[in-house]
């Protein structure tokens, strides 16, 4: 060590503040979505703890409202990137959490290889009175005395343990158990935080944390000298040229500060080279979880929700509200692509396959969950009664919404999402006919719904037309795999 801190230290300090404030902002870019905070699952319109809008929906309003009516467009000032871009912001920060990751572990590797964690592990409780005694120490305007032989007084030696050993991991725990293919898999590890709601909130609270003690830890450099701090921290040595840390330190942070003024304004005008720039790093990473993962979920009826957000407004085209009226009687499902035997399936077509029941928990991209019970038949069946072709990759859902007309926002075509085959046949990726022991009401999805339990809900396509197998999916649409893909930039992978 020279002086104060060794160079590692250094290198990660910065890339730390360089990433957590990525993090940060991203991550307020995805709470701008659904800027609702619960404890527990269902999300009643109006039992939030916390509530960063002023919209108020309620559960029993006579006026069909979607849960996209309570997304914000917050300010670029604070969110990465702002103005209701929850597909950019999920990208900025899933490609963000890899690298605070593997920075932290690198970190925590060399603290605990050079001997460094003696300066940050506590091994004795007295840690605790000791701390409150510096803590008092400061409010009456004095330094405390450091630890004989460390770097640190009590009090800055238990909070940096706390936010390196306690507060990072907490986060990163946190943020697994919103991750609907980590819930799917394991439906107890969400358990330990409240399910996916307490998860959000505590992970939220997580940041609050990283906030607080940001402010704290840059008054106290303040209080102990910015120049002497930075000679230690910038350069490794409090004996180093005081004005030459002070410089590259303030320019150090103005970069970070210019860094994020750029990333944001090309990521609003080159939105779609950022989606593919950043899907280059998350969306890898997605598959593989997706892929490995089935959905293992048993939910018992007592856990169906009282409350079911409605997300998307029903199609309002001639054709369909004339199918509704009927009943569906003359609705047909179309299966084609590279199949050997096209269908044409009715709704009493499709509940003469074999039927299964599953109660599951959604998990919609804007934060909200809700469990419902949903019947049907499982997509692997029909597969099975069409005969795929060897070169079939991918399966299209084609549904009868045009957004043009139930979205507008300068938004148009219709609705339509592609899955990877592997997703197609696991057991609880069914076609649903169903929900919560009644027919598939038309704000859910009538007449079919696809049911995709490790995804998240805008893979779930409702209102669905037509199902195609084909080999390649940058022929369909805008090229990125589904609708919401296309105009809002979102992943096409949606394990997280």
């Amino acid at each position: 060590m020279s002086g104060f801190f060794p160079w590692w230290v250094v290198v990660t300090h910065f890339l730390n503040i360089f990433l957590l404030l990525l993090l940060a902002r991203s991550g307020l870019e995805v709470l701008s979505a659904f800027p609702k905070l619960y404890w527990h699952r269902d999300c009643p319109p109006g039992r939030e703890w916390l509530r960063l809008s002023k919209k108020m929906y309620g559960a029993d309003s006579r006026k069909l409202w979607t849960a996209m009516d309570e997304e914000e467009a917050w300010s670029p000032l604070i969110a990465l990137p702002g103005r209701k871009q929850l597909g950019l912001g999920r990208h900025w920060h899933f490609m963000t959490v890899q690298f605070w990751i593997m920075t932290g572990a690198v970190y925590v590797a060399l603290v605990f290889a050079s001997g460094y964690w003696h300066y940050l592990i506590p091994t004795h409780w007295s840690i605790v009175p000791d701390s409150i005694r510096a803590v008092g120490t400061y409010l009456h305007f004095q330094l405390p005395d450091k630890i004989p032989g460390e770097p640190f007084e009590p009090a800055q030696k238990l909070s940096y343990f706390l936010v390196i050993f306690v507060l990072a991991p907490f986060q990163i725990l946190t943020g697994a158990a919103m991750s609907p293919t980590v819930l799917a898999r394991f439906p107890r590890y969400g358990k330990l935080f409240g399910g996916r709601q307490g998860a959000r909130s505590l992970h939220f609270l997580g940041l609050v944390a990283f906030a607080a003690f940001t402010a704290l830890h840059t008054f106290m450099v303040i209080i102990h000298g910015v120049p002497k701090e930075f000679a230690g921290i910038v350069l490794a040595d409090l004996n180093a040229n005081q004005t030459l840390a002070l410089a590259i330190g303030l320019t150090g942070i103005f970069l970070i500060v210019v860094f994020h003024v750029v990333i944001t304004a090309l990521s609003l005008r080159y939105q779609r080279g950022t989606q593919r720039l950043l899907g280059f790093m998350v969306n890898p990473f997605e598959r593989v979880l997706s892929r490995v993962s089935k959905s293992r979920q048993h939910y018992r009826r007592r856990d169906i929700s009282p409350y079911f957000r409605v997300n998307g407004y029903p199609p309002t085209g001639e054709e369909y509200e004339r199918l509704a009226a009927d009943g569906f009687a003359d609705y047909r499902l179309s299966v084609g692509g590279l199949v050997q035997r096209p269908l044409s399936l009715s709704l009493e077509d499709l509940r003469n396959i074999d039927q299964t029941s599953q109660i599951t928990d959604h998990n919609c991209i804007q934060g909200w969950n809700a469990v419902a019970e949903w019947s049907g038949v499982r997509l692997s069946h029909v597969l099975d009664l069409a005969g795929l072709a060897p070169e079939a990759k991918h399966v299209v859902f084609y549904a009868m919404d045009d957004k043009g007309l139930t979205e507008t926002q300068g938004r148009y075509g219709f609705f339509y999402d592609t899955i990877p085959l592997y997703l197609a046949t696991n057991p609880q990726t069914i076609l649903a006919l169903d929900m919560n022991g009644a027919p598939l009401p038309v704000e859910y999805g009538a007449p079919v719904r696809l049911r995709l339990e490790t995804q998240l809900g805008f893979k779930m396509v409702k209102w669905i037309a037509a199902i195609e197998f084909v080999a390649d999916i940058t022929d369909i649409g805008m090229g990125m795999g589904g609708y919401r893909e296309d105009q809002l930039y979102y992943a096409n992978a949606a394990g997280i």
